[in-house]
């Protein structure tokens, strides 16, 4: 059954209605080719589910009847936050997928000293904008209760400002050492603690990077004796932490 995000004002539920508006509605009658009668899923983005029926169809809208509300139970208890330094061609677009069905909360591009990507704020604007569209069909496709918000690109330092607010910062490091340390730091994340992951983009961080990260309270983590690419290493920490965080 498919998945569509709206906005809270959207629902009426004293009407038993919602309103499809935006790009979705193209989507639904133009590409899914969908009809009255066939039922779909709809998200708040808050936590609550909608089990619905399309009532009708109009130009820029489309109108659907309420037949049951429930609760979503499918995000993780930790709001999890990636900082992914810029990797070249098209990975970003499959890192956010990846992360949005891992259950990332957001994903930060963070441009680094190895970064070979340079964005001016043109076409980091486009980026962020075409990334977002990634995160929202992700959500829909894996069960998300809320579209992760790709945030704008930061620089290492405003993202490691940004980071010190989260109550734990996370930094895969290859020269880093102590897998029963790591192991250790993971099993200690409570539910409910917000988590920053950074991970460095093709040629990993520069050492001074590291250091200010450990400045500010990031705790450096090994991912095992192998290299990993800027693509697989947040997927390996958010698999690990998917795995000790989910809720029964």
């Amino acid at each position: 059954m498919q998945r569509f995000f709206v906005k809270p004002y959207q629902i009426e539920e004293e009407k038993h209605r919602i309103t499809v508006t935006g790009s979705d509605v193209n989507h639904m009658k133009n590409v899914l080719r969908m009809h009255t009668g066939e039922e779909v899923w709809i998200s708040d983005g808050e936590g609550k589910e909608y089990h619905c029926v399309i009532e009708a169809f109009e130009e820029n809208q489309v109108f659907l009847h309420i037949l049951y509300v429930q609760d979503g139970n499918y995000e993780l208890p930790n709001r999890i936050y990636l900082f992914q330094g810029l990797p070249k061609g098209d990975k970003m677009e499959l890192i956010i997928q990846k992360a949005v069905e891992l259950g990332a909360y957001a994903v930060i591009p963070v441009e680094t000293k190895r970064c070979v990507v340079k964005l001016d704020a043109k076409k980091a604007d486009k980026k962020v904008a075409r990334w977002q569209q990634i995160s929202e069909s992700a959500a829909k496709q894996s069960k998300r209760m809320l579209v992760p918000e790709v945030m704008p690109v930061m620089h290492f330092r405003e993202a490691l400002a940004f980071a010190k607010e989260l109550d734990i910062i996370l930094i895969p490091y290859e020269l880093a050492k102590g897998m029963k340390e790591t192991k250790e730091m993971f099993r200690s994340i409570a539910p409910g603690q917000s988590v920053g992951i950074f991970i460095g983009p093709e040629g990993g961080f520069d050492e001074t990077e590291v250091k200010e990260a450990v400045e500010a309270g990031a705790k450096p983590v090994t991912l095992g004796k192998r290299i990993l690419r800027t693509e697989t290493a947040g997927m390996a920490v958010l698999s690990v932490l998917m795995f000790w965080l989910e809720e029964e």
